[in-house]
């Protein structure tokens, strides 16, 4: 029941607040087009201030009401992401800053984590491993939040797949009703988001909702669980992870701005926003589903099946990777 009224009052509440917001985020977050942009029209960037405000308001609440689980204080642990992007939107503030900052926040997700106590390895090692081990999973939560601000780059891409995604960890971790409060935030500001978008969730929503995830993955009860959960992200993390590594392979300058994801390449090649979305929403709701009823070994299946049909797409759709890097 908490659930429901969460859900239907997070829509409501995002949408409203978005009404609001967007004249003045108008006015001081104005994103101009440039060569890399996939929109021609100056919007506003930073409305996703709007599922951060409600998804923590009421992560708030339940923290006042003596709620305990980690899941549902995911939006409140991860709201330093959201004021740090939402000043970088604002004054592009220096990388090393925001990575310091994520740098805290995935260490902070994993000492909550209940996970991390079987993180052993027997003997006279076992400090040492637990520290590299440690180190590894803070850069993979660094990468997941960053993988999910890259894949920003079209209208509902994100917010559509992010709202099914937490819809499916929310059930999987049996998790309270603050993130229902999310899910439904995200449907309320996805309509303004929808191409043409009216509104861009910047890097204030962006990095939010990874880190969100990241967090919730760690709640699960098992490690293979956990890697079934990251599954469910496939979509946009494999994009995100390929696309780094072809770039890697091919001597580019990975932290330089490029347009050479496969949602990217796909719009290159004269696929509408919407079409591009929809294809990346569809994707996640198969793994999101197969999460919620066949558990990690059928999400497996599925992201590999879905992985191929991504080199499929890029093969037979997309601008090439090689033509692509030139423009």
């Amino acid at each position: 029941m908490f659930a429901v009224l969460a859900l239907s009052a997070g829509t409501a509440i995002s949408s409203l607040l978005l009404r609001a917001l967007i004249p003045k985020l108008r006015a001081s977050f104005l994103d101009q087009p440039n060569s890399r942009s996939s929109h021609h029209v100056p919007t506003p960037r930073g409305g996703g201030i709007s599922f951060v405000l409600v998804s923590s308001v009421a992560s708030l609440f339940a923290l006042f009401s003596g709620q305990s689980d980690v899941a549902a204080l995911a939006p409140l642990l991860s709201v330093s992401l959201a004021v740090v992007g939402l000043l970088d939107d604002r004054y592009n503030l220096p990388a090393f800053w925001r990575f310091c900052v994520q740098l805290l926040t995935a260490s902070a997700f994993l000492y909550f984590s209940p996970l991390v106590p079987f993180i052993a390895f027997p003997g006279v090692f076992s400090s040492l491993f637990f520290s590299v081990a440690f180190g590894f999973l803070v850069i993979v939560i660094t990468a997941v939040v960053n993988f999910t601000n890259f894949m920003d780059g079209l209208d509902g891409l994100v917010a559509g797949c992010m709202a099914l995604i937490i819809a499916a960890m929310a059930i999987v971790l049996d998790a309270p009703w603050p993130l229902w409060a999310l899910v439904g935030s995200l449907l309320g500001f996805l309509p303004w988001n929808w191409s043409p978008a009216k509104v861009f969730m910047g890097d204030a929503g962006s990095t939010f909702l990874g880190a969100v995830f990241a967090c919730l993955v760690l709640q699960a009860t098992s490690w293979a669980d956990a890697f079934g959960c990251l599954l469910v992200a496939t979509p946009l993390l494999g994009d995100a992870f390929f696309c780094l590594l072809r770039r890697l392979l091919a001597g580019h300058r990975v932290f330089q701005a490029h347009r050479l994801h496969l949602f990217q390449r796909l719009h290159q090649a004269g696929w509408p926003h919407c079409r591009v979305s929809l294809t990346y929403v569809a994707a996640t709701a198969l793994l999101a589903l197969a999460m919620v009823t066949g558990g990690w070994p059928l999400v497996f299946v599925f992201a590999v099946v879905e992985l191929l049909l991504g080199v499929w797409l890029d093969q037979k759709f997309a601008v090439s990777f090689s033509v692509a890097s030139k423009s």
